[in-house]
């Protein structure tokens, strides 16, 4: 079962299923749906689980949930996963260094992280839409990756319309071509001029907007979202984490219950919430290690306990996917340790003066799970070179991950990071770091030069959007969204 952040206001359940919380992903006073209790692993689960494929693992961590959707429904939306890169390993670990090993997350058919959870999610989402016979429009805001994944996973699903908002000149030419060139007729991709933030803030201003939803149902259409404020998208992201100590545990780097480390390239939090909950199920996790690039925001909550985006501005870096000041999933945590009194109010701290204090007892329990620090962009891109050269691929925003790995990983125990996209995505950036300069290349050119000087493949799906026709051309004013939806809607 699933309950709010921010505690219940009298019109929403106290306490709701799967089902609910991801149709419904809105929650009292602006709040989130989050689990009431996590179910535990122990080394038996883990014995249990150890020569299961990885469909078969996500189906056995699904089941400890409970959640109430049939078991037939959930095999074929894991059957999602046969279309990655491999089958039989949707997620491969990979060694790099002796005590350092790589979850390659990008395997699927948008190339990031977000389609291992955005493809089954989807595909249970638009089976309950059309079990209920009911109409549901998805709101997705994305910082580069949440949107193509999005789109993928929907396209010309029965009973489903996207809205996709992203903000414009905020992500990878690849990106924004991934998605203005998306074809269904089901889909709307909208830029709008602000950055990720603003797109985030939008979207949950519509989330919780009665006017808004009484609009949809004028037209018997229902609100839902595609982020990570729906729980069917972390709860997807729980899987990887448990499935990265499995696969340390098959290739003879740990024995069961020996713990290890998880570093994450952190922007919204979920992927580090994902982690999180797999710690307190049992997941012998030492530390959850967050890694930021110039918008250090989550680095100074872990290190200081200060929240603070009162006088900052959201920075443009070479990770743009971390580009955020507002980490939503954040706020899971801070219900799951303080409870949804303290919650909404430093929620509501957040919302009003743009800042919020832990108190000293807050923080040292925030940091029995983490620790953070936060890199350049010159250190990503000597990172990538050097990586480079010795023979493996790091992404920009997978190379941040190698500051915490340097600087703050105290135990010489396995540390896994989390890759969260491919290198395709951010090609400008990648041959920028090979050559050591500064100028200016398009994304076609990029790709080419890189493949052909480090001999490696790009997929199909991303050479190919160079020739595809652009089918989305709006960009408007966040003034302007809500009416933008409206007139898609109407067709």
């Amino acid at each position: 079962m699933f309950t709010e952040t921010r505690g219940n206001d009298g019109k929403n359940p106290k306490k709701v299923q799967f089902s609910y919380a991801i149709l419904n992903p809105s929650a009292s006073f602006g709040g989130l749906y989050a689990p009431r209790d996590l179910p535990k692993i122990d080394e038996n689960f883990i014995i249990k689980i150890a020569k299961k494929s990885y469909k078969e693992l996500t189906l056995e961590i699904l089941k400890l949930f409970d959640i109430d959707i049939d078991e037939d429904i959930l095999k074929e939306a894991l059957n999602l996963y046969d279309g990655f890169d491999d089958k039989n390993n949707p997620v491969p670990l990979v060694k790099v260094k002796s005590d350092l090993f790589v979850n390659e997350l990008y395997h699927g058919p948008t190339r990031a992280f977000k389609d291992m959870a955005l493809q089954p999610f989807g595909y249970i989402l638009s089976h309950l839409a059309k079990k209920r016979n009911e109409k549901y429009l998805i709101l997705a805001a994305t910082s580069g990756d949440t949107g193509p994944a999005t789109l993928n996973a929907f396209e010309n699903k029965e009973n489903i319309k996207v809205v996709c908002l992203y903000p414009d000149g905020g992500t990878s030419d690849v990106q924004r071509l991934q998605m203005v060139t998306s074809e269904g007729e089901n889909l709307k991709v909208v830029g709008i001029r602000g950055n990720f933030d603003d797109a985030q803030n939008a979207l949950k201003s519509l989330l919780a907007s009665n006017s808004f939803k009484e609009s949809l149902k004028k037209q018997n259409i229902n609100l839902s979202a595609a982020n990570s404020v729906n729980f069917g998208r972390i709860i997807f992201q729980i899987v990887y984490h448990i499935s990265s100590y499995i696969e340390l545990i098959r290739q003879n780097e740990l024995k069961i219950g020996e713990k290890f480390y998880i570093t994450i390239p952190s922007g919204n939090f979920g992927n580090a919430l994902g982690a999180y909950y797999a710690k307190k199920m049992g997941l012998p996790i030492e530390k959850i290690l967050i890694a930021s690039n110039i918008n250090n925001i989550l680095t100074d909550l872990l290190t200081t306990g200060v929240y603070d985006i009162s006088k900052r501005e959201l920075l443009q870096s070479t990770s743009p996917a971390m580009d955020i000041l507002i980490s939503s999933n954040v706020e899971r945590v801070l219900f799951d340790k303080f409870g949804s009194t303290r919650c909404k109010e430093l929620m509501n701290d957040l919302l009003d003066k743009k800042f919020y204090k832990l108190n000293k007892n807050e923080l040292d329990t925030l940091r029995e799970n983490f620790d953070a620090v936060y890199s350049d962009d010159e250190f990503a891109l000597e990172t990538i070179a050097k990586f480079a050269k010795d023979g493996y691929v790091l992404d920009p925003h997978t190379a941040t991950c190698i500051k915490a790995y340097e600087t703050i990983k105290q135990k010489n125990i396995p540390c896994v990071i989390c890759s969260t996209a491919e290198w395709t995505k951010f090609a400008p950036t990648m041959w920028n770091a090979l050559q050591n300069d500064k100028k200016k290349y398009s994304d076609k050119e990029a790709l080419e030069k890189f493949s052909e000087s480090l001999h490696v493949k790009i997929p199909n799906s991303i050479n190919s959007l160079f020739e595809k026709k652009i089918l989305h051309h709006d960009v408007v004013e966040k003034s302007q969204i809500e009416k933008t939806i409206a007139d898609f809607l109407k067709g």
